[in-house]
């Protein structure tokens, strides 16, 4: 089997379509999280395709065939991190009956950095995301998918709440809005080391307002302390 152009070229014993594809995705896969773990340590903008290739042990070309460009590199690279959040998330969701306790756990995996060995954190990829959105409209309707996928997971959480009675009459889109964006900004602060908005300030203060504004009852002694990560961190 050969890969040197990109193409999948099937030898004499006949490998299936299945193990082909199969290939095909893992080597993708592969080469999304090498352009992560770059793109974490020098930024987009230092970031080159070759520095890509060489994380990966592979060539340029083939990761210019998957890829296409540089801007295509990195919003596929933002999309397979999103989705493996996502795909962490629902599995601690899973196993959280109350609505308030899978709106803290959204919290903590947004706030709290220290127990999330599975995914590392890594906010620059965020940043950058957001600043090639300026200007690349491709990279700018991704951004905007992104966020409109996180505020309905927070707005569907708040729905489920006010069914079983958990939280009050607030309107669920409206507050998604809000506190979407407040997460975010103090994220933002966690992720520059910011000395006066730490970690567990983030934390304590996000709960605080959805608490005050769903009209539930909540306290720092009640959370569980060992929860979290970064949404945006890369796997």
């Amino acid at each position: 089997m050969s890969e040197g152009d990109g193409r999948v070229i099937v030898g004499s014993q006949g490998a299936s379509s299945t193990e082909v594809t199969v290939a095909a995705d893992q080597r993708r896969d592969h080469m999304l999280q090498a352009a992560l773990a770059v793109i974490g340590e020098r930024g987009f903008p230092e970031t080159r395709i070759a520095d890509v290739a060489e994380r990966a042990g592979t060539s340029p070309a083939l990761v210019i065939y998957y890829f296409k460009t540089k801007d295509n590199l990195l919003t596929e690279a933002m999309r397979y991190a999103e989705d493996s959040w996502y795909d962490l998330g629902a599995r601690r969701m899973a196993a959280i009956a109350s609505a308030a306790k899978r709106l803290e756990e959204i919290v903590a995996m947004t706030c709290l950095p220290q127990a999330d060995a599975e995914l590392p954190n890594s906010w620059t990829l965020w940043l950058d995301l957001w600043a090639q959105s300026v200007r690349h409209p491709e990279v700018a309707r991704m951004r905007e998918e992104f966020d409109n996928h996180w505020r309905e997971t927070i707005a569907t959480v708040v729905r489920d709440g006010q069914e079983n009675g958990e939280f009050g009459d607030t309107d669920a889109d409206d507050f998604s809005i809000t506190f979407s964006a407040l997460l975010d900004g103090l994220a933002i602060q966690v992720a520059l080391k910011d000395p006066v908005v730490d970690p567990m300030r983030a934390f304590d203060a996000s709960m605080r307002f959805a608490a005050q504004s769903l009209g539930f009852s909540w306290s720092p002694a009640t959370t569980r302390r060992s929860a979290g990560r970064s949404r945006h961190s890369t796997p």
